[in-house]
């Protein structure tokens, strides 16, 4: 039998994915001291003061027009200790800016990604890690969005511990899961594009609508009513390249884009998959990527129920 033969057929959907990657396009901010709950409660989407020791939870860091800087995995560490994972494209912005505001609070900001080691779990891996599995006590799990059905989780563990047990995956096929899990990371490509519920962040639960003030919390409050969302977050698939920022048109209106592509990775057996903000107006349409004469997109959907408005 010739090696080609011996590999395994690429995977046409993430259901049956079973494994690891490491995470290097991922970086952790670290709030530690008695105000860390409460400085961030006044920051992010997130209610920060409600999560317990061990609790994971998605957030979002907006400016004063309800679009997003950053997005988090907010994992709450201690009573006194966050990690925030982020993009790491975007982790010395985002540090800066959440530093600016510290003031007299009892909080230390510190880039703690040269410290701790990101795996991304998938499958009975997965499944494995959030059970607490054969799992060292200095280690943090965060349960991910699924993605075709298939469990999925962060694991975090101090630098230079020995890699998790488990197959490890290609990292580009971590990339196509995380997409066709629906909930998509903001990196530089397209911060301060999109307000939350244009990714769906409501309905992922990165949004709490009974906390306090934080940063663009009218705006992101007020496009909550009924009838005030006007674009979401779909998956698809497109026949061709594609990457982040890249313009979505409809075939009938070569002039104005109806979405932007907000995450994408490259499909096993060929293509891209794409996380795309779209106008829910035209998602039934016949759109294309990049002008009228691009790729087209298909098999466009939202992989989960959306929370009804408030």
């Amino acid at each position: 039998m010739t090696a080609s033969l011996d590999r395994p057929a690429p995977p046409t959907t993430a259901a049956g994915l079973d494994g690891m990657t490491a995470l290097p396009q991922l970086g952790v901010i670290r709030a530690l001291g008695d105000d860390a709950a409460s400085f961030l409660q006044s920051q992010l989407t997130q209610d920060m003061v409600q999560m317990r020791p061990g609790e994971a939870r998605l957030a979002a860091l907006c400016n004063p027009k309800g679009r997003m800087l950053a997005s988090f995995i907010a994992c709450r560490r201690a009573p006194d200790e966050f990690w925030l994972v982020c993009s790491h494209d975007l982790l010395p912005a985002t540090l800066r800016k959440l530093s600016m505001f510290v003031l007299r609070a009892k909080v230390r900001l510190s880039d703690a990604s040269d410290e701790l080691s990101l795996h991304g779990l998938i499958g009975e891996t997965a499944k494995a890690a959030t059970a607490g599995e054969a799992l060292a006590a200095d280690t943090f799990v965060a349960p991910l969005p699924p993605a075709d059905g298939a469990a999925r989780a962060l694991l975090i563990t101090a630098a230079g511990s020995p890699a998790p047990a488990g197959q490890a995956l290609p990292a580009g096929w971590w990339d196509w899961a995380a997409v066709r899990g629906g909930v998509a990371t903001v990196t530089k490509t397209v911060a301060e594009a999109f307000v939350p519920q244009m990714l769906n962040y409501e309905s992922a639960g990165g949004v709490n609508f009974k906390k306090g003030c934080y940063p663009g919390q009218e705006v992101v409050a007020r496009s909550q009513f009924r009838g005030a969302i006007k674009r979401r977050a779909y998956v698809a698939q497109v026949d061709g390249a594609a990457q982040a920022g890249d313009d979505v048109f409809a075939a009938a209106d070569p002039e104005q884009p109806v979405g932007q592509i907000a995450q994408a990775a490259t499909t096993p057996q060929g293509g891209t998959a794409v996380i795309a903000v779209l106008q829910t107006a035209e998602a039934a349409a016949d759109l294309r990527v990049g002008g009228i004469e691009g790729p087209p997109m298909t098999d466009i959907r939202i992989p989960y129920a959306l929370a009804e408005d408030i």
